[in-house]
């Protein structure tokens, strides 16, 4: 994925250590490295970017108080010393927290899941239609039920089926969970082991689970963080 990023931070070692590990594990196009936020701002205002690798203590301006200036497109990545601002780095558009020193096994884990998000993300304005391979066809008892993308609410494994979902009606068939995941594209998001959402379809967070009206489906702790990297793309 070719992903256009910048590192601003006022340490030379951790912005030679990031330079190195984009460089080595990824086809991401660093575009500039910046010492502080001023900096920072003074490029993003000609050269925007899709991701910022942003410290938090730094001069002038800190990385916290450079998040709030940026543009609701450009997702984060905070990278700090410092444990105590992690839920506060969740207020913005942040894909992840990595804490120093950064070893190459978390900065990979974290690529994942920065290219998931990527992948994952879908405009709002762009529709799923028939011509688009908006619907398929799902095998249940003697009859193919042909169901249409977009009025899928969710899909629930159970053990060797999958409980397809929508606002009209159910159906079961035999086929395991990750092999329907691999055909669907956003905007479905998987929430939990046993669940995949469509995001378009739910009417709120609330209490650990995404609901759709009276429905409410859990979100564990291993999918919640990609979860909300969508989410706050859309957040106000």
């Amino acid at each position: 994925m070719n992903l256009r990023c910048i590192i601003v931070d006022d340490e030379p070692n951790a912005v030679n250590l990031l330079e190195v590990l984009i460089g080595q594990t990824t086809e991401w196009q660093l575009r500039a490295k910046c010492g502080n936020a001023l900096d920072a701002i003074s490029f993003l205002k000609s050269n925007p970017v899709d991701l910022v690798f942003l410290d938090i203590e730094m001069p002038l301006l800190s990385g916290m108080e450079l998040a709030g200036l940026l543009s609701t497109d450009t997702a984060i990545v905070f990278t700090t010393a410092y444990k105590e601002h992690a839920a506060e780095s969740y207020t913005f558009n942040t894909i992840d927290y990595l804490l120093k020193p950064i070893t190459l096994k978390r900065f990979i884990a974290s690529t994942k899941k920065i290219e998931n998000y990527f992948q994952n993300f879908l405009p709002v304005e762009r529709t799923v239609n028939e011509d688009e391979e908006g619907y398929f066809f799902a095998k249940t008892g003697s009859e193919l039920r042909k169901i249409l993308l977009a009025d899928i609410l969710y899909s629930e494994g159970q053990k060797e089926y999958v409980k397809i979902v929508t606002g009209e009606f159910e159906v079961l068939t035999y086929r395991r969970l990750k092999d329907i995941e691999a055909q669907l594209k956003p905007p479905f998001v998987r929430v939990h082991n046993s669940f995949i959402v469509n995001i378009r379809q739910l009417s709120k967070i609330q209490g650990g689970c995404v609901h759709f009206g009276e429905r409410q489906i859990p979100v564990s702790d291993k999918f919640r963080d990609e979860l909300m990297a969508i989410v706050q793309k859309r957040t106000f």
